[in-house]
């Protein structure tokens, strides 16, 4: 079964590079739980992507409530982390990101009207989190002909916590890319040759930052469940991958980083490519979301908000914040109709084809036989992996209520 999953593997890297490998049946039944067949039956309303470009992108969408401020006194934000939040490194990064789904249309189509490299019709999190503090969007670090004066962005679409040789170690692959954690930390440091000269100049300029570090670590539980793992088996890397975390969080702090917001995973039991995987297998609670997977990721999320506080009492003048995207996303989810998304479709792909969620693995988003929905702000996810822009946004607004990084006062 091993052999035929990695093979799965690399089968799917050659053709389009996706972030998460659906298993195979043998995969399927190796989790070990039976649950009930999900009957829901959902609309799909699906139209061609818009081919028109634009040299200059439009305002973001305003955010509700107070307005993005320039009253806050940051002069960077660092940002590190996977596809919920990389602005176009994957793409930059070689051949596999330059042919991914992420560098073509649809994604982009919605507020770029061209693919960014972000995995979304789009703006994500950052984008908005980066409005609220006055601060222009992040610019991927790979790209050298940008600016980057306030900010960088080192995450990079489908990169893990863990080392790739770590999680090879247990005959886990990353298929997508090397530029794990700790990878882009030796990226941050070598941009701080460019922007300081001494420990104090640097120390100054990192103390007028905020740093997101993350998240990260869910595709490392992401590879592990969709390459036949047992839910016990990927529970049992969360420990490496908040080792890492912490690592890297340490690392940034000794360097002069003085505003670190840490954000955990998502209830991966509500996206599509989850509930496609996994609906014969896993138990579905009252949200219909897969309760197991729910379970794996509170698990995850209540081990790194331990080491955060341990860390928070090792470093008492440091402002150490966990940003809770699990309810982040239930807020958008549970609220969906009240939020101006579509409840019938809220478990649903905006962009994909086939299967009870509009997804599946051979008409993936990107593909030519993927449709697109009229109307992505009724979605909460885009392609069945990654949410929408209006999904992130809103998810953006709980945050920053909750955040007080982003509580920025004249």
């Amino acid at each position: 079964m091993a052999s035929k999953t990695f093979s799965l593997c690399f089968t799917l890297l050659m053709i389009c590079s996706p972030l998460f490998l659906l298993p195979s049946d043998a995969a399927r039944i190796h989790l070990g739980l039976h649950g009930r067949r999900n009957n829901h039956h959902h609309r799909h309303h699906v139209s061609s992507p818009p081919t028109t470009t634009t040299n200059t992108p439009p305002s973001p969408p305003p955010m509700s409530g107070d307005r993005a401020t320039n009253h806050c006194s940051y002069d960077a934000i660092y940002n590190f982390g996977d596809s919920i939040s990389d602005t176009g490194n994957l793409i930059r990064e070689g051949p596999a990101g330059a042919f991914s789904p992420f560098a073509h249309l649809p994604y982009g189509e919605t507020y770029f009207n061209k693919a960014t490299g972000r995995c979304s019709n789009g703006l994500l999190m950052i984008d908005f989190l980066a409005e609220k503090v006055g601060l222009p969007m992040l610019n991927p670090y790979l790209d050298k002909s940008a600016s980057f004066n306030q900010g960088v962005n080192f995450a990079v679409a489908g990169s893990t916590a863990m080392e790739t040789e770590r999680l090879m170690d247990k005959r886990i692959l990353s298929p997508v890319t090397n530029s794990s954690l700790l990878v882009q930390f030796d990226w941050f440091k070598d941009h701080l040759r460019y922007i300081c000269s001494t420990d104090a100049e640097c120390a100054n300029k990192l103390r007028k930052a905020i740093f997101m570090v993350g998240e990260t670590g869910g595709n490392d539980i992401n590879y592990a469940l969709l390459q036949g793992k047992t839910i016990a088996e990927a529970q049992s890397l969360v420990h490496d991958i908040v080792n890492n975390i912490i690592k890297v969080a340490l690392r940034l702090i000794d360097l002069g980083a003085t505003k670190l917001v840490v954000p955990g995973n998502f209830p991966i039991g509500c996206f599509p490519i989850y509930l496609d995987a996994f609906e014969n297998s896993l138990t579905f609670d009252e949200n219909s979301c897969l309760k197991e997977l729910n379970e794996l990721a509170m698990y995850q999320n209540q081990y790194l908000q331990r080491a955060l506080q341990q860390l928070r009492e090792e470093k008492p003048d440091v402002v150490i914040l966990y940003a809770d995207y699990y309810k982040a996303f239930q807020h958008v989810f549970n609220n969906a109709s009240q939020l101006g998304f579509d409840e019938i479709t809220k478990e649903t792909a905006c962009c994909g084809a086939g299967g009870n969620y509009h997804f599946t693995l051979a008409r993936m988003c990107g593909t030519d036989e993927a449709g697109v929905c009229s109307n992505p702000n009724q979605f909460i996810s885009w392609d069945g992996i990654h949410p929408t822009q209006a999904a992130y946004q809103r998810m953006a607004e709980w945050l920053i209520k909750d955040l007080s990084v982003f509580h920025c006062t004249a």
